[in-house]
């Protein structure tokens, strides 16, 4: 029954109910833990073969030995099996270390502090340095623009991307905002796709937007899908191509939950003009990134069929547990008006909406019968959700009972909180 069309009696005795339920739970001592979107111990156990895969032939396919300085944007054979997880030519492509968020942050910094086209084009000569956040999001884009004092403005995300409509009128209208975030495919935390429309516009933001716009494309979740059937992405580089904008945009990827999450391989891609600037300034930082790890990826994935054989691998240890919750939430929440969520179809996360003021109240609950989530508030800039109401919930790193466990967790303290608020008459 819809909890709108609950009466008093039946609000107090559901309540009743449920909260003997949790004091079972409390009792139990549990100890589980939904928080982050780490691969399990058994998906960065598929790439245990990197270990060893080189057998002392340290050269690359040019004859460069990879265990000496040099090589600052990568191997050539690195750049063209990245290039197509990205969809772009592997010129446009720079092999970075093991994280891509390393590689934004150092973007950013660069363009406030040096200026991508010179010193006079750095945001930092501006007063205000302004950026978009699509939300709910990833809260470590969030916590780069914190930490480099840019201000952060929030925009909706609908089914097909962020609203683009917002998005136009916000960049059009004030040349502050000099860039925006993006996770294109299977968004952190909702799961959607960006679709072919929400796609083409983003690539035309660099004609609407003030000097030195940057759009930050990351395509974290570009092959992590749960099903064949998965929407595809369109492809930015071939639309930012057709509009002249390449210059606005930089693309990110890494195999940081392809291969070992600690050891992978980052990479970005972006305009000629922004490669040759960026480098030069890496320069001063670096004098050659670990093309040994590299190599060890090239030689270990092989090519876009081996990449996608892996990652089907993934998918069958990761679709159970998503799975299992989802099965869980519409068993429990469905109909009830407790929540909303929604079912993706590839990536890291399920993202829950509680009835409004209710998602620190939730996280509490759990929190207290010892089921840890991610902090109400995560996927919002500076940890503000004005309705306190999305929970990212992420189910790939525990065992699968462990996360059907987790989930009954969450949906007797979504109904728990929920029965409490109607109670109070909210």
């Amino acid at each position: 029954m819809h909890i709108d069309q609950m009466s008093g009696e039946q609000l107090q005795a559901e309540l009743q109910a449920l909260e003997s339920r949790y004091t079972e739970l409390a009792a139990r001592q549990l100890k589980l833990d939904l928080t982050r979107g780490k691969p399990s111990a058994a998906q960065v156990a598929l790439s245990d073969a990197l270990d060893g895969i080189l057998g002392g032939n340290y050269r690359a396919a040019d004859g460069t030995d990879v265990r000496n300085y040099g090589g600052l944007d990568g191997l050539p054979e690195a750049k063209q099996l990245f290039a197509g997880m990205l969809e772009m030519p592997a010129d446009a492509i720079l092999i970075g270390g093991n994280s891509s968020l390393t590689l934004m942050y150092a973007v950013i910094d660069f363009a406030l502090s040096f200026g991508l086209r010179g010193p006079e084009s750095a945001w930092g000569n501006s007063d205000e340095v302004k950026f978009l956040c699509p939300v709910p999001g990833y809260d470590r884009h969030f916590a780069i623009c914190e930490h480099l004092g840019i201000e952060m403005v929030p925009v909706p995300m609908l089914a097909t991307g962020p609203d683009m409509d917002a998005v136009e009128k916000l960049v059009a209208a004030d040349p502050a905002i000099k860039g925006m975030w993006c996770v294109p495919r299977f968004s952190n935390p909702t799961g959607c796709v960006y679709s072919r429309a929400t796609v083409e516009r983003l690539a035309q933001l660099g004609n609407i937007a003030g000097d030195d716009f940057v759009l930050m494309y990351d395509n974290a979740y570009a092959v992590h899908t749960l099903y064949p059937d998965a929407e595809p992405l369109a492809s930015l580089y071939a639309a930012c191509e057709r509009h002249g904008t390449l210059d606005s945009v930089f693309q990110f990827g890494s195999t940081s939950k392809i291969t070992f999450a600690g050891a992978g391989v980052a990479f970005m891609g972006s305009s000629p003009a922004n490669l040759a600037a960026f480098k030069q300034h890496l320069g001063f930082q670096s004098i050659g990134p670990d093309k040994v790890n590299q190599l060890r990826h090239v030689r270990f994935l092989g090519d876009a069929e081996g990449l996608a054989a892996l990652m089907g691998k993934h998918a069958e240890l990761l679709r159970p547990r998503f799975e299992a919750v989802l099965e869980i939430l519409e068993a429990e929440l469905a109909g009830t008006g407790m929540g909303e969520w929604l079912s993706p179809r590839g990536g890291y996360f399920i993202s829950f909406n509680t009835r409004p003021g209710l998602a620190k109240t939730v996280v509490k609950l759990a929190a207290d019968v010892g089921v840890a989530l991610t902090p109400a508030g995560a996927t919002f800039p500076y940890g503000n959700d004005p309705e306190d109401s999305n929970i990212r919930l992420a189910p790939s790193f525990p065992s699968l009972e462990d996360v059907q466990a987790t989930a009954e967790v969450f949906a007797l303290c979504v109904k728990l909180a929920s029965v409490r608020q109607r109670l109070a008459g909210n």
